[in-house]
């Protein structure tokens, strides 16, 4: 008989401005040390101006045209030329700096949640997969994480409940 757990709990990242940081050792260390052998890890970024995201970890250039991207769609400029006839559209929010505006609607374009599969303590992703925290402003930034595992605990010699 195998029995279900779960745990909350959160992790703190330090960024230093725009860009990722690769926290899928983080994650995978976060279900050993909680001694998880397989489920489901949800989490969630209490924040609105960065974004979790699943993408290539071999070639750094990947990350580097991503960013590019989401620049030249969403600019860090005061003002959108959206309309067809080139009307400058400015930003209503500005007072936290230009860097925030956009970094909202890039985190809306993205993700704030993953759900991620387990087995035996590690996060199922492809041989070229890592997760993300992207950072969308400029300047340091501690970000939390929040956590929430529903799996099945490693079974051992201690456990009084047996394994089917």
């Amino acid at each position: 008989m195998t029995y279900m757990e779960q745990i909350f709990s959160e992790l703190e990242f330090l960024t230093h401005g725009e860009g990722f940081i690769d926290i899928t050792h983080d994650l995978n260390l976060f279900i050993e040390k909680n001694n998880f052998h397989s489920g489901i890890l949800n989490l969630t970024s209490l924040h609105t101006s960065c974004s979790l995201t699943i993408n290539e970890n071999a070639d750094p250039n990947v990350l580097v045209d991503l960013k590019k991207y989401m620049q030249s769609i969403v600019p860090f400029d005061s003002y959108l030329n959206l309309s067809k006839n080139r009307e400058e559209i400015y930003y209503q929010h500005y007072q936290e700096g230009s860097d925030d505006m956009p970094a909202h609607i890039k985190t809306s374009l993205t993700n704030t949640c993953l759900s991620l599969s387990f087995k035996e303590g590690k996060i199922l992703l492809g041989k070229w997969q890592a997760v993300y925290l992207w950072e969308h402003r400029f300047g340091q930034k501690e970000r939390i994480i929040k956590i929430h595992i529903i799996g099945e605990k490693k079974q051992n010699k201690y456990n009084l409940i047996k394994s089917d």
